[in-house]
């Protein structure tokens, strides 16, 4: 989200759809929407496959093997994460790597993570869920506060130096600035 993008505000001749677009975006925008919704994706082959039969006249071809059920956990768990992403956005980085997890155990349980398909749907989901981080407001000065030029604000550093570098402070001694063994009589301080 773009804290900077300006703010839709509804005009009296607006049609519903746009209202409806606007309303989706601003609702998205605060949201990892794509990240729920690669997940929630990458859910439904997972589950599907382990079930799904063709059929080609009189010959049935079944995809049925023994990780069904841990298939179907699986997709059902991703379809969950990716509604959780939607609408519950501080768990993120929860669903995100569990998200991972998940894609990558379908692999050897799901028939190759539903031929790579639902497999990579939820690998981005959960790295899209892991990369969002909300938007910032802009900080906004109240009226009447001037700010500060460079030279105004490191006016109070000393002298200026060479190419705007400040100089050493009234406070500083001159042994305080070596960088040598022998400083400050010999003894090196920390601090």
């Amino acid at each position: 989200m773009n804290p900077q993008a300006p703010v839709y505000v509804r005009a009296e001749d607006d049609a519903w759809p746009t209202v409806v677009y606007y309303h989706f975006h601003a609702w998205s925008g605060r949201r990892p929407f794509w990240a729920g919704l690669f997940t929630l994706l990458g859910g439904f082959p997972i589950a599907y496959f382990p079930y799904a039969d063709l059929r080609l006249g009189n010959v049935s071809l079944a995809m049925a093997t023994t990780g069904g059920a841990g298939a179907l956990i699986i997709g059902v768990l991703l379809i969950t994460l990716g509604l959780a992403l939607w609408f519950q956005e501080t768990i993120r980085v929860f669903a995100g790597v569990a998200a991972i997890l998940l894609a990558l155990v379908s692999i050897p349980v799901s028939n190759l993570g539903g031929f790579f398909i639902g497999f990579t749907l939820s690998m981005v989901g959960g790295a899209l869920a892991l990369a969002w981080a909300p938007g910032q407001p802009a900080v906004e000065q109240p009226p009447g506060v001037v700010g500060l030029t460079k030279a105004e604000a490191t006016a109070d550093m000393g002298v200026q130096g060479i190419q705007g570098i400040p100089g050493p402070r009234g406070t500083e001694t001159a042994h305080a600035s070596e960088t040598t063994a022998h400083a400050d009589g010999g003894r090196n301080s920390a601090g």
